[in-house]
């Protein structure tokens, strides 16, 4: 559950616990990405660097100090709150990035770090605004999945993260690879058993997006049960309306009903 539509206050994360109480949950992961914050600023300079068009989203945004966070949710946790709550962040992943994350997040006992992949080799594959322009319709589909994948196995090996997050969000605008994704799947199953991380089932790519899958892609999902991988519910709320969101319906998929 984001934080990123609103201020860093008690008054706006007590409205998704409130929505997570009145969805019946008894547990909430409450992050913000790292392009909040301005310790993390040094990673997005290639993403600036490659396109206009992202030098343009990152430098509207306002970025506060990662103190800020960690106030909030110091206070928080003095407080008697009606369900459990973790925080933690999403970490923008690149491979290029890893060292210096191994020291800033080694700077905070955070409850946990879900390791995400936003954009391949600088460019951004989930933008409604420009990413099929320059990524999607301007680079073979096949090594785009490829390359996306090579980035997965290297965060998960990189032991920086509890949680890997929406792991086949390239979905997102229906560019399917024609090849074979299941041996890419099980490598990823394997890895994430090993190293003893949750893959997510995200409901966000479906109302946000409208993707049919309701989560993580049936066949995805069958294989990381095999390999007895932890798997992590997730609606990816960025307002506080969106708690919970469909996750009736992937827990079904996981037998969790």
């Amino acid at each position: 559950m984001h934080l990123e539509n609103g201020p860093l206050t008690v008054e706006y994360a007590m409205k998704y616990v409130e929505a997570g109480v009145k969805a019946g949950m008894d547990t909430i992961q409450i992050l913000d990405h790292t392009h909040r914050f301005l310790e993390f600023k040094p990673m997005y300079d290639n993403l600036k660097q490659a396109s206009v068009y992202q030098k343009d989203w990152f430098e509207k945004k306002k970025l506060e100090p990662l103190q800020s966070y960690f106030n909030l949710i110091e206070e928080m946790k003095k407080m008697e709150l009606p369900i459990a709550v973790r925080f933690g962040l999403e970490v923008c992943y690149a491979p290029q990035d890893k060292a210096f994350l191994r020291d800033l997040l080694a700077g905070y006992p955070y409850d946990f770090l879900i390791g995400s992949i936003h954009s391949i080799d600088g460019l951004l594959y989930d933008m409604n605004g420009f990413s099929r322009e320059i990524l999607w319709d301007k680079y073979d589909t096949n090594a785009i999945y490829r390359r996306y994948y090579e980035i997965m196995e290297d965060m998960i090996e990189s032991d920086l993260f509890t949680q890997i997050g929406h792991p086949d969000q390239l979905k997102i605008f229906h560019y399917e690879p024609d090849y074979d994704l299941k041996p890419t799947y099980e490598r990823l199953a394997v890895l994430a058993k090993e190293h003893d991380v949750y893959m997510e089932t995200n409901t966000g790519c479906h109302y946000r997006y409208l993707h049919e899958d309701v989560g993580t892609n049936q066949v995805f999902l069958e294989i990381l049960k095999a390999h007895g991988v932890k798997i992590m519910t997730a609606s990816d709320a960025h307002q506080p309306q969106h708690v919970g969101m469909h996750i009736a319906e992937i827990s079904r998929q996981l037998g969790l009903d």
